[in-house]
């Protein structure tokens, strides 16, 4: 059987891209493929057998002198260290083709043209929208950003898109003008999946060419029990990370509006205010902090429903998936890849992203819905989940897509 090199900047599930680059991987070992990893080091990551050719950390904006922040600086636009340590990595070890996911900031495309110089086939997963805009989100402080369309990259700066900083916009400005100036990423990669119709679209829009893009959704395992119940609690959930981009204040002003209780699992760089402004409102909102495995399955079959009211151009999220597959129907914004994933009254239920009061209608809709017809709608998204997003379905999409690019099976 072929043998399989992974790529991304972090070697331990930091998030939905993580998440992918790990199942997927885990998905080809299943069926007999030898599988590689190759990542930066990080004290977080997990055990790995190629760890020991990983290249040192990059603290993207992090603290540090002078000195070392322009190294990284240097790093984020081409890393010689990435380059060569995957050269090392590959004299010992032959692999049949490269799937690459985050590498962005950290690997950088050093790491692309090492495998073509090499003839590998290279495909990447587009979770997010770097391949078109510096700031990979299309989204600065005053909302959805398309500005830097046709190679425009210095509005980053002009608009401070990276972390609302000049000097990292700047960066980033340069880095990606540099990319797109050389067509790194274009000339080095085979194909390109786009998790969602949205993403594909978007991306040829920007200009990117239609034949180098595929659509192929993400999967999900189902949980081993079939047995489906709507949930008891009267309350629909939110689980994520607590950021600008999620829609969270129009969440919580949603909830105050229609009284119906809303929870929040996780954790992120807004929680202090997005729990003010529920006190502020005395909105029945309840925050749960952080929680994985077990304990958040828990919670999410509690709910009557999930909640996901994205102010930003969403992929295809894995939260909904894992949320369908046990049932629970989807509270959705109108925005990105989201509406894909919502037949509505079936699957779930859409609303205008950023209208507080459409998503309070919803809110109080979901309420009022009886357990009928939640146990329908538990149904049609396990049915939905399975239909487009089980294991079976995304490995024979890939693999056809490896055997189409040279990688005999």
């Amino acid at each position: 059987m072929p043998t399989l090199l992974s790529l991304n900047s972090y070697h331990y599930r930091r998030g939905g891209s993580e998440t992918v680059y790990f199942n997927h991987a885990a998905l080809f070992a299943d069926h007999g493929w030898t599988t590689r990893s190759y990542a930066m080091r990080h004290p977080d990551n997990l055990p790995c057998a190629e760890e020991a050719f990983f290249p040192e950390c990059i603290d993207y904006g992090g603290a540090g002198g002078s000195k070392r922040n322009l190294g990284n600086a240097l790093k984020i636009i081409w890393s010689q260290e990435a380059r060569d340590n995957l050269a090392r990595l590959l004299d010992r070890d032959a692999v049949d083709v490269a799937h690459v996911h985050s590498i962005y900031h950290h690997l950088s495309p050093s790491v692309l043209a090492e495998l073509k110089q090499r003839r590998l086939p290279v495909v990447m997963t587009a979770h997010d929208l770097k391949l078109a805009c510096p700031n990979n989100k299309m989204l600065n402080a005053g909302g959805v950003c398309e500005r830097c369309k046709g190679g425009r990259v210095w509005n980053a700066v002009r608009y401070r898109c990276i972390k609302d900083s000049a000097l990292a916009s700047s960066v980033i400005a340069v880095e990606s003008a540099v990319h797109k100036a050389l067509n790194l990423y274009g000339r080095h990669l085979d194909r390109i999946i786009a998790p969602s119709r949205f993403y594909r679209a978007k991306l040829i829009e920007w200009g990117w060419p239609e034949e180098q893009i595929v659509h192929i959704p993400n999967f999900v395992d189902a949980p081993s029990s079939d047995r489906l119940e709507p949930g008891r609690g009267e309350h629909v959930l939110y689980f994520g990370r607590l950021a600008p981009e999620k829609g969270l204040e129009t969440l919580i002003r949603a909830a105050a509006r229609s009284r119906r209780p809303v929870r929040l699992a996780g954790t992120g760089p807004i929680e202090e205010p997005l729990r003010d402004l529920a006190m502020t409102l005395d909105a029945p909102v309840t925050f749960l902090g952080f929680l994985a495995g077990a304990a958040l399955w828990a919670e999410v079959e509690e709910a009557r429903a999930v909640v996901l009211p994205s102010e930003w151009y969403e992929n295809g999220p894995m939260s909904v998936i894992e949320a369908f597959v046990r049932g629970r129907p989807l509270i959705g914004a109108r925005i990105g890849g989201i509406p894909e994933l919502i037949v509505e009254d079936q699957t779930g239920w859409s609303f205008e992203s950023g209208n507080i009061d459409d998503l309070a209608d919803k809110l109080d809709r979901v309420s009022r819905t009886k357990a009928d017809e939640l146990e329908a709608m538990a149904l049609a998204t396990r049915s939905f989940a399975l239909k487009h997003h089980s294991r079976e379905a995304y490995y024979g999409a890939m693999s056809a897509l490896y055997r189409e690019i040279g990688v005999a099976a």
